[in-house]
């Protein structure tokens, strides 16, 4: 490169969920976030709460791309937060070095950010437990990362798998994260009432005994079954 790019680049506006929006989705199930999707939206399965940490997780994404072995976006992503958002760092999924730690996460809760998520490593268990912070991560190394950059804050990431953008609503709970995207709030939002109906219906027939749905029963009856000796 002729010039060297710079440490960071920077989105610091962009469009956000309405209040109507976020009461919708806090405190919804992840597993009914992804029903509202078709099935799909959590990341990847090793991205799960630090043990002892809050589970419970809902807010608006905050994107960095911090890359391996560096947290300088990740810095400047708690400098521009507002109160509620929830960083979200792609790290390409790097286990070598931590990406945050205790001290970092502190700072974070102090700028009010609502919690901490990423496809890479965190430190110092002991201190993000004692923070109170939710944090999603996919494992615990006590090394060390640098703050060189280069990175970006606000910008669209990849993050265990999926496709993430600032404003975009980050919900997690004790089976992972799933993003909801901007296009989908209206999709998402429209379809809970139904699901909760749904779930909340065959909940109490299992409760109440049920052993074999009705579509399995047809299913078995259906001639679409091939036994073998």
């Amino acid at each position: 490169m002729i010039e060297d790019p710079p440490l960071i680049r920077l989105r610091r506006r962009f469009p956000r969920p309405d209040a109507a929006t976020l009461a919708a989705l806090r405190g919804l199930p992840t597993g009914f976030a992804v029903d509202a999707m078709d099935g799909r939206g959590a990341l990847a399965a090793a991205i799960k709460p630090l043990p002892d940490t809050p589970p419970a997780l809902c807010g608006v994404a905050l994107t960095c791309e911090a890359g391996p072995a560096d947290n300088l976006a990740v810095f400047t992503a708690m400098a521009v937060a507002q109160p509620g958002d929830v960083i979200v760092a792609a790290v390409d999924a790097f286990a070598a070095t931590a990406v945050t730690g205790d001290l970092l996460m502190g700072m974070m809760r102090n700028r009010g950010v609502a919690g901490f998520v990423t496809d890479g490593m965190v430190r110092d268990i002991a201190g993000i437990v004692a923070v109170g912070l939710p944090c999603f991560c996919a494992g615990v190394t006590p090394n060390s990362p640098v703050r060189n950059g280069p990175g970006t804050v606000g910008l669209p990431i990849v993050v265990g798998g999926v496709a993430v953008e600032s404003g975009d609503v980050v919900i997690g709970d004790a089976d992972g994260v799933v993003i909801v995207p901007r296009a989908a709030f209206a999709t998402v939002t429209a379809r809970l009432a139904a699901i909760r109906r749904a779930e909340a219906e065959l909940d109490a027939r299992v409760k109440g005994g049920l052993t074999i749905p009705e579509w399995l029963d047809e299913f078995v009856a259906s001639g679409r079954i091939r036994e073998v000796d």
